[in-house]
């Protein structure tokens, strides 16, 4: 594995905070309550009453002489205005573009920062998978139409936080800005520690250099014991992961997913997703899809492991997209977590097997035709790799 990995860290306090109303009010008042510094990661960034509520925290903070750095997905970002950026600018905040997409590029636009942090005097994180757009959260009904979680951290490992940002913040006017130069941290991967309170670590992805965030979720799957509950939006898990899934299943492990229902920004992504329910279903994984919204939120409980963060753990994230999750453990963010997803079981279609074969023929084909075409991407970018 190149790059370096993030210790394990004690005595951090955690929030989960669940869908936008939860979570902007808060991430608001922290800027508005800065001090001394303020960052900002996202990856989609779009016009509306979402992102006028942020933009107009950060200018005053600016104003004040708090100093703002700003890191925005060069694609993600392609519907937050020139308006909204040159107020940004004009009050003094440092607002950089990862990966600006340009035809003589090419290929090197599949880069992207899927990243999602804020933090706030070296003293608050939030991350979480969030974006600043009027899906997650309208100020003026304080409501939210896409489902989504984030979490609130305290404590040492916020500056691993920060080295994460600075690290890539600094590389962002490089050639390759995905692949910075810089190590730090641990040689190898951590063990989990087998118990305790406010433990945390970051784990995060540099496109195909460095992976920790997979090889740590594919570690603590297959020492699973007694449950594994996995949400994601875009089903499209690599192998590793879909094996250790249905061994876990196999060996009597609760395993169930939370995926996304018919409500989706992205069908297609679902339907090549479903050409993986049968081989789960009959190794014994619970497969739920959720109704009332687009289930956004990318979160693993597996026993007492929390993952909560950007990752989707699909093989086109890994590839391509910069990443990051708190991986923690701590029973008062475990027992939240699993609370979150008891409640979003409930208002779950749980799949069968039967109701899987008894589908109709037009599902059958979206189906066949997308999961041949991600099929066709996948090999094409492993001859590639």
């Amino acid at each position: 594995m190149r790059g370096a990995i993030f210790p394990w860290r004690e005595e951090n306090q955690f929030n989960l905070l669940i869908d936008g109303p939860a979570f902007f009010p808060r991430m608001i008042a922290a800027i508005e309550g800065a001090q001394q510094q303020i960052e900002l990661e996202l990856y989609l960034v779009e016009a509306g009453a979402c992102a006028e509520a942020i933009v107009q925290a950060l200018v005053s903070a600016a104003s004040r002489g708090v100093i703002v750095r700003c890191l925005f997905d060069g694609f993600g970002s392609a519907a937050f205005t020139i308006g909204l950026r040159k107020r940004l600018t004009d009050s003094g905040v440092i607002l950089r573009f990862y990966n600006r997409v340009h035809w003589r590029r090419g290929f090197r636009n599949l880069y992207r920062d899927h990243r999602k942090l804020l933090l706030v005097d070296k003293e608050l994180a939030v991350v979480g998978g969030t974006g600043v757009t009027d899906e997650f959260w309208r100020p003026d009904l304080n409501s939210s139409e896409w489902h989504e979680v984030m979490v609130e951290i305290r404590g040492p490992l916020v500056i691993d936080w920060q080295a994460l940002f600075d690290r890539q913040f600094h590389a962002n006017p490089r050639r390759r800005a995905w692949r910075p130069a810089e190590n730090f941290g641990l040689p190898r991967l951590p063990k989990a520690p087998v118990g305790g309170d406010g433990l945390g670590r970051v784990a995060y992805a540099d496109s195909r250099q460095h992976r920790d965030i997979v090889q740590s979720l594919v570690r603590a799957l297959n020492t699973s014991k007694t449950r594994i509950w996995l949400a994601t939006p875009y089903f499209l898990p690599t192998w590793k992961v879909r094996r250790a899934l249905r061994r876990a299943a196999s060996r009597g492990v609760d395993v169930r997913l939370l995926l996304t229902g018919p409500r989706t920004d992205h069908p297609s992504v679902r339907y090549a997703g479903h050409r993986y329910y049968p081989r789960l279903l009959r190794a014994g994984v619970k497969i739920f899809e959720y109704q009332p919204c687009f289930l956004h939120l990318k979160m693993v409980l597996i026993d007492d492991w929390v993952s909560v963060g950007s990752c989707n753990f699909d093989h086109w994230n890994l590839r391509f997209n910069l990443e990051a999750n708190l991986e923690a453990i701590d029973p008062a963010l475990t027992l939240a977590v699993a609370s979150s997803f008891e409640q979003d079981f409930t208002v779950s279609n749980l799949v069968s097997l039967d109701d899987w074969k008894a589908r109709p023929l037009w599902r059958r084909v979206q189906q066949r035709v997308w999961g041949w075409v991600d099929r066709l991407v996948v090999n094409a970018l492993d001859r590639r790799g």
